[in-house]
């Protein structure tokens, strides 16, 4: 009886605030007066609003007053996963909202929609919600394998968190055969009771295929091959050697020595370094390829330069921001060339201070192209031959260790963090298959340009700074303060403190990572603290970057590459030609905040994509150890496995369906935890894997704890 007075004032209430046009936005306390509910029964009332807000039949705003949901809805982007649920990501919140698999509304994934918050955040877990609304489909088209049956197919996503393949009627499998790799646009997204529908429009080849994996990765993040017509034809424009009336002008460097250093497979050099000393002073040039004197702002060039954002380097090819001809061409800072650059020219003290600096236009001519491998055996391994190779150079690869050693320790003193996690780099065949993946070689050299080029970085962003004209910003805000409490309270566990205050420091994660080096939590308290600090990003307001601890920064040293850096360059050289007007301020000022949100989406789509062929030629090199033992680390701990990293990069999980016994994920303490409390598993820890098996289109690798 007491059930079905609960659902009558429910549907009672129900229909009150969401088909009642008289209804206004009301509290507790205001219904309880409009239906003339005594004092005494206004917890059951209130019992009932509760659970009509806990399954989105209504909605509660921050003032507590009970409306349509809608109305306090929020709009975000829909993350689906393999197992129904989901999270919907909002802009500038911080944390997702949970999506029970009932309550998503049928959202397809990447859908914008609307979500009302049923259960706020607390105790640790997110905030839940319910789906009200289905705004857009972002995805208009799938990237998968293509199954056939007699009369019709279906496409099995690659990307596994679309749960539902795609049907494909007969007439619109456009020659796709069982096995085929295809792109399929999507018709009709379905519903709970029916799949997607849609046809296919592109056959890749067959899964076998060489290079079509990778291909599949491409098209799925929809990364532009090809250039369209009107970029190729603007490169009939574009000199192959510098004319003598572009140099006109320009500070005349090319007497001065100087080299690029890259890695051996390196094509589009833009930066190059100079040093020379005067007395205690280190004279440093940093000269980065002047792109914008030929991608001139609204060109088709520029157009393309901007929709990229960045070049995509993926393990078996580059999808460059602009083309090859200016790319390797003529802004490539090749060895023996005239090249128009842009320089930041420093004098460096014997502490470490800049102490002067110069940003102007040049023209450069680079002596050698180094190599880090070839610098590395000269400063390090003391390579007589090398030494003897490269012998009028030598002196300056000298004076260069020292002045990147001084820079070093001024920026690690005033708090600058280092997170050296080894990167992968994978070895690939002329098929493309992978034959050998190691920890990618950080060694003296690659720090020598890492300090020269953030030096070059932070000294334009102060400079331009304190100009205060519009410009374009690296940014890393400080810490979540709940995700540096939550850090605090777990490295406790292990006998270290973070010092937490209202204004946390960077120096204060340094000195945590200071303490943590060698010994055996390094690994796991390491991982935790970059998980909880936040990313990097474009923005138009210099509001410092705490992992370098820099009260201003800026991306400069690579406009072939990156379009922040192409997009400040035009400005900097604007102002060296007589500054900015008011009207090209205003100019600034419109178009930055756009390429600020532009090209730091761009640049989190270049870096899934690069994760995601890495892990696919991951999985295909394990495949040929299937059931051998290997030593590695616990990288991860969730609640459906845990994570192993190997000494070669290569990352694999243990799922708990795979655990001898009963295991549970303690949260608090990233640990899964035996039945019986005999055995446990935590990040950091050294174990013995078995891989047992691999998967290339989900790109997993499976282990077992031997």
């Amino acid at each position: 009886m007491e059930k079905d007075i609960f659902k009558q004032r429910r549907q009672m209430l129900a229909d009150m605030i969401l088909n009642n046009e008289l209804y206004v936005p009301m509290k507790a306390k205001e219904i309880a007066m409009l239906l003339d509910i005594p004092k005494a029964k206004r917890s059951e009332l209130i019992e009932v609003l509760d659970s009509l807000v806990a399954d989105g039949t209504i909605g509660v705003s921050k003032k507590g007053k009970y409306m349509k949901p809608e109305n306090v809805a929020l709009v975000g982007t829909f993350e689906s996963t393999s197992r129904g649920f989901g999270f919907v990501v909002i802009p500038d919140r911080e944390d997702d909202i949970f999506v029970k698999a009932n309550d998503t509304m049928n959202a397809f994934y990447h859908d914008k929609v609307k979500v009302v918050i049923t259960t706020e955040k607390n105790d640790g877990k997110r905030a839940e919600g319910k789906i009200v609304a289905i705004l857009e489909h972002e995805v208009k088209e799938v990237v998968g394998t293509f199954q056939k049956n007699r009369t019709y197919g279906f496409v099995i996503p690659d990307n596994a968190k679309i749960n539902c393949d795609i049907f494909i009627p007969q007439e619109f499998m456009n020659g796709a055969v069982e096995g085929s790799k295809v792109v399929a646009s999507i018709s009709d997204y379905g519903s709970q009771s029916k799949n997607p529908q849609g046809k296919v429009t592109e056959v890749l080849g067959h899964i076998d295929d060489p290079g079509v994996d990778i291909m599949s990765i491409i098209k799925a993040y929809d990364l532009p091959v090809e250039f369209p017509e009107s970029v190729k034809k603007a490169l009939n424009d574009i000199p192959d050697i510098v004319s003598e009336k572009d140099k006109a002008g320009r500070v005349d460097l090319r007497n001065i020595q100087m080299v690029t250093i890259d890695g051996e497979d390196a094509k589009d050099l833009d930066d190059a370094v100079s040093i020379s000393k005067e007395g205690p002073v280190y004279h440093l040039g940093v000269h980065i390829a002047d792109v914008s004197h030929y991608v001139t702002e609204g060109s088709a060039l520029d157009k393309e330069a901007l929709k990229r954002g960045t070049s995509v380097y993926l393990v078996d090819r580059v999808i460059p921001m602009i083309p090859h001809k200016l790319s390797n061409g003529i802004c490539s800072l090749n060895q023996g060339e005239d090249r128009l650059a842009l320089s930041c020219l420093m004098d460096i003290d014997e502490k470490g201070n800049i102490v002067g600096h110069r940003i102007c236009e040049t023209v450069i001519n680079v002596d050698r192209r180094m190599s880090y491998t070839s610098v590395k055996k000269i400063l390090v391994d003391n390579d007589t031959n090398e030494i003897m190779k490269y012998k009028e150079l030598v002196p300056m690869f000298h004076m260069m260790e020292e002045a990147a050693e001084l820079l070093r320790k001024k920026r690690f003193a005033r708090g600058s963090v280092d997170f050296d996690f080894p990167e992968s780099k994978i070895i690939l065949d002329e098929n493309g298959h992978p034959t050998d993946i190691k920890p990618y070689d950080r060694n003296v050299a690659t720090k020598i340009i890492e300090d020269f080029m953030l030096a070059a970085n932070e000294t334009v962003a102060e400079d331009y700074f304190w100009q205060d004209m519009p410009f374009l910003y690296r940014t890393h805000e400080n810490p979540d303060p709940e995700k540096m409490r939550k850090l605090a309270t777990f490295i406790n566990n292990f006998g270290y403190t973070l010092r937490l205050t209202d204004d946390l420091r960077p120096k204060e994660i340094q000195k945590l990572l200071s303490e943590i080096e060698g010994s055996d939590a390094e690994n796991l308290i390491s991982r935790l603290t970059l998980r909880s600090m936040k990313k990097a990003k474009y923005t138009t307001e210099c509001v410092g970057h705490f992992g370098l601890a820099a009260k201003y920064y800026c991306h400069f040293t690579s406009p072939i590459r990156r379009y922040p850096d192409l997009q400040i360059h035009r400005i900097i050289k604007e102002n060296l030609h007589g500054g900015l007007s008011p009207k090209r301020a205003d100019h600034y000022d419109a178009i930055l905040p756009d390429v600020a949100v532009q090209t730091s989406a761009m640049e989190r789509r270049a870096a899934d994509a690069e994760r995601d062929t890495d892990k696919l030629k991951m999985a295909e090199y394990m495949e040929q150890f299937v059931g051998e033992t290997f030593d590695g680390v616990v990288s991860g701990v969730t609640a459906w496995g845990v994570y192993v990293e190997l000494p070669n990069t290569i990352e694999g999980m243990v799922s708990i369906n795979n655990m001898k016994g009963f295991y549970t994920f303690d949260e608090e303490h990233y640990e899964m935890v035996g039945e019986l409390g005999n055995r446990s598993y935590k990040l950091g820890q050294k174990v013995k894997v078995v891989v047992i098996g691999t998967d290339k289109i989900l790109r997993t690798i499976d282990f077992a704890f031997a």
